[in-house]
């Protein structure tokens, strides 16, 4: 799964709606995210925890993510 543009609580029923008809290990790429708002960061901690894989995050972006 790709993520590109902007990240926020709009996005965030699609993302874990699609998050969810992927089934399995889901992995997503962030190389293009550009930004998140508070709803969107916390929606990707969340999927993180529940195991998914996040790559190409941002350095500033990493550190909200912690």
């Amino acid at each position: 799964m790709y993520l590109a543009g902007r990240l926020d609580a709009a996005q965030v029923p699609e993302l874990r709606s699609a998050c969810a008809l992927a089934g399995g290990r889901v992995r997503i790429d962030l190389s293009d995210l550009v930004s998140a708002d508070d709803v969107g960061l916390d929606a990707l901690r969340r999927l993180r925890a529940e195991g998914t894989e996040l790559v190409g995050v941002a350095p500033y972006l990493r550190r909200w993510l912690a």
